[in-house]
């Protein structure tokens, strides 16, 4: 902004109280002299305000004035729309107070009109819009000005298919946008190469996706509509977080929300959710807290869109960690609601696997298991298999999957699946395996610094770990790991490695895990077995299953006993 520009942008407003006086002055005018000569005086701020670069003042003025012509050319702001910049709620209070007839006559205005309700997430009328525009254009001379816009139009119906994830829709209509759109409308063609890039990340084609989310980026301020931008940086992060570059996606999420500014466009949602998501992996339970907290705010701003119900499920799962089962399934109810509400149908797997979580937490294995067969979800049902003590079941579903994610280099399902078949094989009496898996698991998670990807699975890490070779895995990342579990007390480090402190000396002919003695000292403190899940983070089936160990190897049946049983052995540091 130069110098001038910025003086008139501080003191415009003294202008505009000159104007009114002028007006007042007049006021001895008849009604008609009157209205001729306000018109008049908003029609010479409108030429004023625009040629000093202040276009918004420009076209409130037109628009007061009800010159409809000079209005839509300052709305339709040669190539870069006002409704692009942000200035969505006044371009749509102008549009709704014009006659039907006006806009039909006008099919760009309808085509900008549509647009700023994509924008804004009021999808509801948009298709209408673009329907009667096509009728207009059918009506004029298809020259580069009638495929400019047809082309528009198919970039807003790329928009409208991503609420609803359909893919094949939003590729199509993106490429097609991409081939009628003049060469020098940037901003559109920004907008439609960020769908494009949203059709191929749904395809998992994620390479794709990231070139056209760069090339997005590429555009620049001065082309590219800063929400447009928000949501190419946002998508990026959230291939750098799925490709578990968890600190390269931080830094996409904060530039995004940086973009927004403040107060924050509703834009920034989503990437307030994928931060929350990694704090909460990388336990830090503060932080997932605030960022989840600020997503669904701004997420209840925005009309059809699946953000509200994804942060509702990501408090379910943060809910659960804490051991708040009545808030977690409290926040699933609202999820489920939401994805009922719009019709969601691609996010429901999502709900149910969440369900079959809460399930397992409140105990219910028939209704988990029924569940997770009914919705055909492989992870929920080997986490119902390993519940009901049948690890084979639950590992001739885990291995498949991991293969197949070892294939398609799904680095995320991949951790996810060996996480979980960790945890089988442990609970399977396979240790060395589990081990050795975990191991590999880790020299994958690691410079992501995933914790609770492992850490809520419940696997006996410190157990595991002096098990197999550990090389390769940063020291602090295992402390930090292991402190997550609770259990670094029984480690300590030297210059190269971990090392196990000195095991007790148990007297029984099946040991206690680490993890079995940690829970042997709670109950010894007098905790329930609920207030033990919450200190550890697990599930109370977990706990419940730790407890059963405990007493078939202390060959006792009540805590009293164990207690008894534990001190005459020493077991007690």
């Amino acid at each position: 902004m130069s110098w001038p520009t910025f003086f008139w942008f501080r003191y415009h407003h003294l202008f505009a109280e000159l104007l009114r006086k002028r007006l007042q002055q007049n006021a001895a005018f008849t009604a008609s002299s009157s209205e001729d000569t306000e018109a008049e005086l908003h029609l010479r701020a409108s030429s004023w305000y625009e040629e000093n670069g202040l276009e918004l003042e420009a076209f409130h003025h037109a628009a007061a004035a009800k010159h409809i012509d000079r209005a839509a050319r300052l709305v339709e702001g040669n190539g870069m729309p006002l409704h692009y910049r942000g200035m969505m709620t006044p371009v749509l209070h102008w549009l709704a107070s014009l006659p039907t007839n006006v806009l039909e006559a006008r099919p760009s205005l309808l085509v900008i009109y549509a647009s700023a309700l994509v924008f804004t997430g009021q999808n509801s009328s948009v298709e209408h819009k673009l329907v009667t525009a096509e009728k207009a254009l059918k009506k004029v001379k298809l020259d580069d000005k009638a495929l400019d816009l047809a082309g528009h139009i198919a970039s807003i119906r790329a928009m409208l298919a991503i609420p609803q994830y359909q893919s094949d829709i939003i590729l199509t209509q993106s490429l097609r946008a991409l081939e009628l759109l003049h060469p020098d409308h940037l901003p559109v063609r920004a907008a439609a190469t960020w769908t494009l890039g949203f059709a191929y990340q749904l395809l998992g084609d994620r390479a794709a996706a990231s070139r056209a989310y760069r090339e997005v980026n590429s555009f620049g301020q001065s082309t590219s509509s800063v929400m447009i931008t928000i949501a190419a940086t946002t998508g990026l992060g959230s291939i750098q977080e799925a490709d578990s570059q968890l600190h390269l996606a931080v830094e996409s999420y904060e530039r995004a929300i940086e973009l927004a500014g403040v107060p924050p466009l509703p834009a920034a949602c989503e990437a307030h959710l994928g931060l929350a998501r990694i704090h909460y992996e990388w336990n830090e339970s503060d932080a997932a807290e605030r960022h989840g907290q600020q997503s669904l705010q701004l997420a209840k701003q925005v009309e059809s869109v699946d953000t509200y119900a994804l942060c509702e499920l990501f408090f379910t799962r943060l809910r659960l960690a804490q051991g708040d089962v009545a808030g977690a399934a409290a926040c699933l109810a609202k999820a489920d609601q939401h994805i009922r509400k719009i019709n969601l149908v691609s996010r429901e797997p999502d709900v149910a696997a969440m369900q079959v979580l809460l399930l397992l937490h409140q105990g219910d294995l028939t209704g988990a298991a029924r569940l997770a067969h009914s919705q055909k979800l492989p992870f929920s049902q080997a986490r119902v298999h390993l519940a009901l003590g049948d690890a084979p079941a639950a590992l001739a579903l885990l291995e498949p999957l991991r293969q197949h994610a070892i294939k398609s280099r799904s680095i995320d399902e991949q951790l996810k699946g060996m996480a979980l078949q960790v945890a089988v094989l442990y609970a399977n009496g396979d240790k060395p395996k589990a081990a050795k898996l975990l191991v590999e698991g880790l020299k994958l998670a690691e410079p992501g610094g995933y914790i609770r990807l492992f850490v809520d699975e419940g696997i006996p890490i410190a157990e595991l770990v002096p098990e197999a070779d550990p090389h390769g895995i940063k020291k602090d990342y295992l402390i930090k790991l292991l402190a997550s579990a609770e259990i670094v007390e029984h480690f300590h480090a030297d210059n190269s490695c971990l090392h196990p402190a000195p095991p007790l000396i148990q007297n029984l002919i099946e040991p206690l895990s680490v993890r079995e003695l940690k829970v042997l000292e709670l109950i010894a403190m007098g905790l329930s077995n609920r207030e033990i899940s919450e200190r550890l983070f697990v599930a109370l089936s977990t706990v419940k299953g730790h407890n059963q160990r405990i007493f078939d190897k202390l060959q006792v049946k009540r805590r009293t006993e164990a207690i008894a049983r534990a001190r005459e052995l020493g077991l007690f540091r």
